[in-house]
């Protein structure tokens, strides 16, 4: 066996030579030790239970031995592990298992005993109703009032939470499952999902394409579907349904301009499930099937990038993977870019580029607020939990890094190598070094005096951004100031035209000192405490806060207590934290939310409301 294939245990985690280079890649955060033993199949049997708010069953791993060892080590997290068995002589027979003290981010550490020649492992099972993956809707929480509803979230390190597992992004597996629920409502995976209306509570999936961990999903309730096309559907509540599908007729074509930019879409379908308004994200790439959140139906498919922003990810993310979390941006800096490249070709330069100015504004709020650390491309974790430090540095910054590039080598160059990236790497997950390796012989060296290594590292190693990084403007919005200077001295707005973009834009940058008359005057000429885009509606009700405008702050109860979307409710509650007075009443506020939020939602606020405790 080369040096170049072996495989080495860090302390906790996993180190892997990569095979384009001595580049390697330590998970800290898992501690599977891909490197004795892996698990690239998984059988899954799992019951619903919505009356205990649990999932129970066992999980069924192939067994791939890569040295002599005996023992396999697996991620849980507050998982109640009943028996562990091998495949040995045609029948199951019992094994040792050891389960590990709690880590506060890791979990725990399951030890299984595995013997020297067995090929199969079985894990009996059952999840406890606080998973960190899961949420657990009642009725009441539905739109429906009728069915309950639960749903996973397996990003970044929460698959450990609802499935005993190798919970590392290094890991890819297949899987397949069988999965039961109360007869009358229909359970979904990531996976090969059925078009069938049949709920007669007992559904198999497949996953063919190894896929990390994290994108194994989940979700069960009073769904229906509709198609869009002969490869997109939308799984929704039925009050939504019809809405979702207009909205987002716009997704086939987003997979032909794709396709026709970097190559072929290698999923079969591309579903949307649109989840309850707890769902604590935008969206989230579950390969075959989208998580999607409602706030996105807003009436006009004015946000529909987030739809092109999960499914870039069938190509950067779900097809090539960041191969642990310090690499985040190998995923969401590649997808933002590619989003970006998406709406271009379908709606133009001009939309294209406002939505990019709105990321930047974003990116530069955070870079004012995050710690110089935190700023960097390939972040230094340790064993921070990886929720800790999601911000629009991997997201806008990475987009940041591969705009450079695509300036300084050209478009058509840069599309090229993009599309053999994603064919040379394509199902595989890789790190920031073996990025920088391939970069250099497919890119840099091709063109030497273009870009030097030197420039690459500062933008991936470094805080902040370059002094020659893009700085993204927009036409369109340089208009929308040039207005705002004519209102402000009295003057009418003409906003027929204005798309959310432009909305956005004007009311973040209003300056801090408007007048509460001209806060007035808005709200009464354009009905923006009322306004149904969550988006506009977050930014007008931040604006509220700053300013203190009473009349908003109604809407913005209410707002708190049905969004769960942490885009939309954290930003309300860091400025609400900063006064004694608004402290307090978000603090009431929260709680009487907190049933409804997701676990993740729940651990972000609670850090900003509750930060002295």
């Amino acid at each position: 066996m080369s040096v170049l294939r072996k495989l080495f245990t860090s302390v906790i985690g996993v180190t892997l030579w990569l095979a384009t280079g001595v580049a390697k890649a330590e998970d800290v955060h898992s501690y599977a030790r891909l490197n004795e033993v892996s698990t690239p199949h998984l059988e899954l049997a799992l019951d619903v239970d919505f009356a205990n708010r649990k999932l129970q069953g066992h999980a069924t791993y192939t067994l791939q031995r890569h040295d002599d060892s005996t023992q396999v080590y697996l991620d849980t997290s507050h998982l109640t592990i009943k028996r562990t068995e091998l495949w040995l002589n045609e029948q199951w027979q019992p094994t040792k298992f050891t389960l590990g003290d709690v880590h506060p981010s890791l979990g725990s550490e399951l030890i299984v005993d595995i013997g020297s020649v067995a090929k199969k492992l079985r894990i009996h099972y059952e999840t406890v109703p606080s998973a960190s993956g899961l949420q657990w809707l009642t009725p009441e929480q539905t739109a429906g009032k009728k069915h309950p509803f639960m749903f996973s979230q397996s990003q970044p390190i929460h698959a450990r939470s609802w499935i005993p597992i190798q919970d590392t992004p290094a890991l890819r597996l297949t899987y397949n499952a069988t999965v039961t629920t109360p007869k009358g409502l229909l359970a979904v995976m990531s996976a090969d999902n059925s078009l069938s209306d049949n709920r007669d509570g007992e559904y198999q999936f497949s996953m063919p394409q190894a896929i990390p961990p994290y994108l194994i999903a989940i979700a069960a309730g009073d769904l229906a579907i509709k198609s869009i096309s002969d490869n997109v559907a939308v799984f929704a509540e039925q009050y939504i349904l019809d809405d979702a599908a207009w909205e987002f007729a716009d997704t086939p074509r987003m997979i032909e301009v794709t396709e026709a930019m970097y190559g072929p879409y290698r999923w079969d379908r591309y579903d949307l499930l649109i989840l309850p308004p707890s769902f604590p994200f935008g969206g989230m790439e579950n390969p075959r099937l989208s998580f999607i959140t409602p706030t996105v139906v807003s009436g006009d498919r004015s946000l529909i990038n987030l739809i092109a922003h999960e499914l870039a990810h069938s190509w950067s993310g779900n097809l090539v993977t960041n191969a642990s979390w310090r690499d985040l941006w190998i995923n969401e800096g590649f997808t933002s870019y590619v989003e970006n490249r998406i709406m271009e070709a379908l709606f133009g330069k001009e939309r294209a580029q406002m939505e990019f100015a709105l990321g930047y504004q974003d990116l530069l709020d955070n870079l004012e607020r995050l710690e110089p650390n935190d700023t960097v491309l390939n972040i230094q974790l340790g064993t921070r939990h990886p929720d800790d430090v999601f911000s629009q540095v991997p997201y806008v910054k990475g987009q940041l890094f591969l705009a450079y590039l695509e300036n300084k080598f050209g478009r058509d160059v840069f599309d090229k190598f993009l599309r053999k990236y994603f064919d040379d790497f394509a199902f595989q997950s890789i790190s920031t070094d073996q990025f920088k390796i391939y970069l250099q012989r497919e890119l840099l060296s091709q063109k030497p005096d273009v870009v030097s290594m030197s420039k690459i590292n500062e933008w991936l190693h470094e805080p902040g951004l370059p002094a020659d990084a893009p700085k993204p403007t927009s036409d369109a919005f340089a208009k929308v100031e040039q207005q705002t200077q004519r209102w402000l001295k009295g003057a009418q707005l003409q906003t027929e035209q204005w798309t959310t973009h432009e909305w956005l834009h004007f009311i973040n940058n209003l300056p801090l000192d408007i007048s509460a008359e001209n806060m007035a005057r808005l709200d009464r000429e354009f009905g923006l405490t009322d306004i149904q885009n969550s988006e506009i509606a977050h930014a007008w009700l931040k604006l509220s806060i700053v300013k203190k405008y009473e009349p908003a702050r109604d809407r913005l109860r209410n707002y708190l207590l049905t969004i769960g979307r942490n885009k939309l409710v954290s930003p309300l509650y860091r400025e609400l934290a900063k006064t004694p007075d608004n402290l307090k009443w978000a603090r009431e506020v929260y709680e009487q939310a907190k049933p409804g939020y997701h676990p993740l939602t729940q651990t972000v606020n609670e850090a900003l409301l509750y930060s002295e405790h």
